[in-house]
């Protein structure tokens, strides 16, 4: 299968870990010759539940013996997406209460961008240094990384970028600004925290400007960062949020949240502004309300944080310089990307899972699932001590 593997399918990296896959429950990813691995990274934060749950598996089976595909997004009455819609709104603040469901977080990013511009008949998007959005054109002109960009440009014009938690910058923020798009934790940057009330000073000047703000919650949101949405760890209400990854137990989706009246401008004038064939397919909204559902009911929000302070506490080897992040939403920072790579193949010898940042080079991600028990992070914490020490002899 390997070899099948780089004959046949498009590669995105020169050097893929290449793990054959078998089956995965829980907390566990096993490949083909019996060999387990402790997930200490979920898919990208996209297993919030872990591997196969019992609740999610069990939503999607159901879902399937009813119906799958039957019509493009927003023409039937589908119970799936009314269901996920209605608990996205009833956990949001209460002018965020309109959802439009989507295939993946970058069409989400699409969406919003879209809404953004035609709210406000303005063209400017104002978006972060080193910032990531998603990989499609409109997405890929919001992300701030020229070295993932150059190779695609011309991208779509009209965005400035400003420096992460610079106040100073916000000046930037004009009348012709229709939105300003950030991620409420910097995540390819090296899961860089907002400072010094820097998301509410965005928000305070985009209300002076008449501009959008726009918070990426693709990898903050949904219970990751021990709030249901990240920006509640920091006292702001964006107009408009972006979800994905978590959201889906697994499953590929997104989402983008803004409020009804706003929302109700993709109807008209063009008819049909926001269309998807696939997004809100039934099965994949049933495997999201069950995610959500679980989430709320288990306490896993309250648990993150929680679990937080077993990995600060268990994950003190010298050659970490720091570990930034909230909650599951984690990265061991060391002195170079060479020795983050070392550490992270070491791990995987050792049978742990982690994973790189896109353009922080020292950081090793931890984002395991929400259910991962203290002992699992204890002895995660435990390989990749292990790990350094075989890899700084």
């Amino acid at each position: 299968m390997k070899d099948d593997f780089f004959k046949y399918q498009a590669q995105t990296s020169p050097h893929p870990l290449a793990i054959e896959i078998s089956h995965a429950k829980g907390s566990y990813i096993h490949d083909t010759s019996g060999k387990a691995y402790l997930d200490f990274v979920a898919g990208v934060s996209a297993n919030s539940l872990g591997h196969n749950h019992p609740k999610v598996s069990e939503a999607i089976k159901k879902q399937l013996d009813s119906y799958a595909h039957v019509m493009v997004y927003g023409e039937f009455i589908q119970k799936p997406q009314v269901d996920l819609c209605k608990l996205l709104a009833k956990n949001s603040p209460e002018n965020l209460n309109s959802v439009y469901i989507t295939n993946s977080g970058t069409e989400a990013t699409e969406g919003a961008l879209k809404l953004a511009k035609r709210v406000t008949n303005r063209a400017e998007i104002i978006a972060a240094k080193n910032s990531y959005h998603g990989n499609t054109m409109g997405a890929m002109s919001v992300s701030g990384v020229e070295r993932q960009n150059q190779a695609f440009r011309p991208l779509i014009p009209g965005t400035r970028f400003i420096a992460f938690n610079c106040s100073f910058c916000l000046n930037q923020i004009t009348k012709k600004t229709a939105a300003v798009i950030l991620e409420t934790i910097q995540g390819g940057a090296g899961f860089i925290e907002p400072k010094d009330n820097f998301l509410q000073k965005v928000k305070q000047r985009c209300t002076e400007m008449g501009a959008l703000l726009i918070l990426d919650e693709i990898q903050t949101g949904i219970g990751r960062t021990g709030t249901f949405w990240g920006f509640e760890n920091y006292n702001v209400t964006p107009d408009i949020i972006i979800a994905g990854k978590g959201l889906g137990g697994g499953m590929p989706i997104g989402a983008f949240i803004a409020n009804r009246t706003m929302m109700a401008l993709l109807q008209d004038n063009p008819k049909l502004g926001h269309i998807s064939t696939f997004a809100g397919n039934p099965v994949i909204a049933a495997a999201g309300f069950a995610t959500v559902t679980e989430i709320l009911s288990q306490n896993l929000l309250s648990e993150s944080l929680r679990k937080e302070q077993i990995i600060r506490a268990h994950l003190t080897h010298p050659a970490i310089q720091e570990i930034r992040g909230k909650g599951l939403m984690l990265a061991a920072i060391v002195d170079t990307p060479a020795l983050a790579a070392q550490i992270i193949h070491a791990c995987l010898d050792n049978g742990l899972i982690l994973f790189f940042l896109l353009f922080e080079g020292r950081a090793m991600r931890i984002s395991p699932p929400l259910t991962i028990s203290d002992d699992e992070l204890i002895q995660g914490c435990e390989i990749i001590s292990k790990s350094i020490c075989q890899v700084i002899k």
